[in-house]
């Protein structure tokens, strides 16, 4: 009985020296500080607990269990922000999101202080309430259940962000953790579901804290308890195997409590689970070991017969995985992971080139990449690296490169574990052009690659090389795209400055012969000031050129648009205009955007004409629809232009043509709802015909 009086001290002293320790440190963390308070915590409770069970009188008992219970209530506020910082890059985000949990439980103390204050039990009854079966003992034990739900879910959630010599790293913090608060998780629902715990369910707990105690000080030996840079997905608690264990947890042992009540055997129940908690966090080592893994895996495959890996259910699994993705960093990312997991592989790097620098840089690493010599640049490698490299296209062992260019890469890939064996390159090639390369280091138990694995890890890293340029050209494509669109828009807004100053050019032609006459020069200063408002409407809607064509509509009678289109004209010299417009019901359009069609259509007639040239435009009514035809004798056009060139833009017959008028009169009238139709012969002339909805029809 002695053994267990002690064992709450020495768990409490174990978590107050580890308290200590962690903030010897020299910079100490965000989660470094609530690691301190939780141990703190976990601590006090304890020694109080150890205090308590050492009291000869019933009055020093409950003097030392009000604190104890105290310092337990802040175990779910510290720990549950421990859990959302450790480890974690984007802990801010957490803490934002889980404020309000954070500061529900950070209340829990002070409303436990003041439950004997509002109680209506006796004075003897309410100083130990948390020990009677009651609603409020209830309730607490269900906060409690729920905290340690919400901080193992976390914890879970960063250890599966990790991968490689990252998780390596935090195996024995999560292990040591996860024994500890899964022990005051069992004691809880031992509360729940037998209304009042017993004060032997104490030993199971500092029994429980002190081998995580013994677990975070490997950890503190191996790391010094250091983080790594993780980011977690923001979806906590979707798929968790936390949920899945304490769910099946609390069915199991309801069923075992009612068999115990039914057929007795309590005194022993408490010390099979202290047993059982042993044994778990043994497996979840195990579990959680490289090694160990790698060693049954070895055994399987070799007294069984098995090929070390299913190649098709590799290639699948990458093909899959690689699939996804839309960006280098996702590429990168996710085949450093993939090939970590099936080679075993602890620290795995991959290498781009860097085109403009000439060099390589990394871009994802299963391992904190720095480097191992002084003078050395982090992340970067230099051109004499990739040049080397640019012969090479098959796996090679880095060790057994002797050249500088060898020394310094080995420099930028330093290992993590002393025996973990051979660094290997899988050179990324693309023909004669080298994209970068995949390192992998730090083998579990350094076992030897064997060409069985050497020949996948090459087509691996085909794979790779090829979806790398598939990025690569979907990259260029989507460049190019922008270019053309920026090149599309300016030929658009050129394109009918052409247009306004082929207008003005007409009619400083016609000013010499017609200064005299008072109505042509009220007419030329109104087509003056109506181009000059035109260029400053094309100005203001220069970044809608971007876009299909669209505009305010308003009732319009495409007469009208066609007689103002035409009035800004005049007179060409040598050319027949003639008009044919029957009437018409109204129509839904952009009035200028109309009157654009009808200009592009009129200029195109006017440039296609010789000597004695004739356009003719009419308009019909077609019952739905309104026809609008423009119709030259002039030069004509090929049935090849026709079909391959006429509506593309930059295509133009034209010596000073941009190629741009009929894409975009076309553009226009579909964007109204409308079709743009062309006849036309070599030598004889061309019709243009525009249908358009009438109003109702539209």
């Amino acid at each position: 009985m002695n053994l267990f009086f002690l064992l709450p001290f020495a768990a409490g002293l174990s978590s107050l020296i580890l308290a200590a320790v962690s903030v010897v440190r020299r910079k100490p963390t965000f989660a470094t500080w609530w690691f301190f308070a939780g141990m703190v915590a976990l601590g006090l409770d304890a020694v109080f607990t150890g205090l308590s069970l050492r009291a000869a009188q019933a009055g020093d008992v409950v003097g030392w269990l009000k604190p104890a219970f105290i310092a337990e209530c802040f175990v779910p506020v510290l720990w549950l922000g421990f859990s959302l910082t450790y480890s974690r890059s984007n802990h801010r985000e957490f803490l934002s999101r889980w404020k309000i949990p954070l500061a529900a439980f950070g209340l829990l103390p002070l409303a436990v202080t003041g439950v004997p204050l509002i109680s209506s039990q006796s004075s003897a009854t309410a100083d130990l309430w948390w020990l009677q079966s009651g609603p409020l003992a209830a309730a607490v034990n269900i906060v409690f259940l729920i905290a340690l739900v919400l901080i193992l879910t976390n914890m879970e959630q960063t250890f599966r962000a990790a991968v490689g010599t990252m998780r390596w790293r935090i195996k024995f913090v999560m292990v040591g953790l996860a024994v500890i608060l899964g022990a005051r998780l069992y004691i809880r629902g031992q509360a729940i579901l037998f209304s009042a715990p017993e004060t032997a369910f104490w030993s199971v707990e500092s029994s429980a804290l002190l081998i995580g105690c013994c677990f975070l000080a490997i950890a503190y030996a191996r790391t010094g308890l250091g983080e790594i840079d993780l980011y977690p997905s923001m979806a906590v608690l979707r798929s968790s195997l936390t949920i899945l264990v304490v769910g099946a947890y609390l069915v199991v042992v309801g069923v075992l409590a009612q068999l115990v009540t039914r057929f007795g055997g309590a005194e022993i129940f408490q010390f099979q689970a202290l047993v059982v908690i042993a044994g778990v966090a043994g497996l979840a080592v195990l579990l959680l070991s490289e090694r160990a893994r790698q060693r049954l895996q070895t055994f399987v495959g070799r007294h069984f017969s098995k090929a070390q890996h299913d190649s098709v259910h590799t290639w699948t699994l990458f093909s899959r995985r690689l699939a996804a993705v839309s960006d280098q960093a996702g590429l990168c990312g996710g085949s450093a992971k993939l090939i970590s997991e099936t080679f075993d592989a602890l620290s795995v790097t991959i290498w781009l080139v860097d085109e403009e620098k000439d060099r390589l840089i990394v871009r994802a690493s299963t391992a904190p990449h720095a480097p191992a010599a002084a003078g050395v640049e982090q992340d970067v490698a230099s051109s004499d690296v990739w040049s080397a490299l640019r012969h090479r296209s098959t796996p090679f062992d880095l060790e057994q490169i002797t050249e500088p260019w060898g020394i310094e890469f080995r420099q930028q890939n330093p290992t993590t574990f002393v025996s973990g064996g051979s660094r290997w390159c899988v050179p990324l090639h693309a023909g004669d052009t080298c994209l970068g390369v995949i390192v992998l280091a730090d083998r579990v138990n350094a076992a030897v690659y064997s060409i069985e694995e050497l020949e996948l890890l090459r087509c691996i890293g085909d794979q790779v090389t090829s979806v790398l340029l598939n990025l690569r050209l979907a990259g260029e494509v989507a460049r190019a795209r922008e270019l053309d669109a920026f090149r599309m828009m300016s030929a658009f807004f050129v394109h009918d400055l052409k247009n306004a100053a082929a207008s003005l050019n007409l009619m400083l032609k016609n000013l010499p012969v017609h200064f005299d006459d008072p109505a042509f020069r009220a007419d030329a200063l109104r087509s003056i000031g109506n181009t000059a408002k035109r260029i400053d409407d094309m100005i203001a809607r220069l970044s809608a050129l971007r876009q299909r064509p669209e505009a305010m509509r308003v009732e319009a009678d495409l007469n009208q648009l066609v007689n103002e289109a035409l009035d800004k004209w005049h007179e060409m010299p040598n050319v027949e205009l003639t008009k044919e417009l029957q009437p018409l019901p109204p129509i839904v359009a952009d009035r200028e955007q109309i009157q654009s069609v009808v200009t592009n259509l009129v200029l195109n007639a006017r440039d296609a004409l010789g000597a004695q040239g004739v356009i003719q435009v009419r308009t019909e009514d077609q019952g739905k629809r309104v026809l609008l035809s423009v119709k030259d004798n002039g030069c004509g056009m090929s049935q090849a232009f026709l079909k391959d060139s006429l509506f593309r833009p930059f295509q133009s017959t034209k010596k000073k043509g941009l190629g741009i008028g009929l894409f975009q009169a076309r553009a226009i009238v579909h964007a109204h709802g409308g079709g743009m139709h062309v006849e036309s012969e070599v030598g004889k002339g061309t019709t243009f015909r525009v249908t358009l909805p009438v109003k109702n029809e539209r």
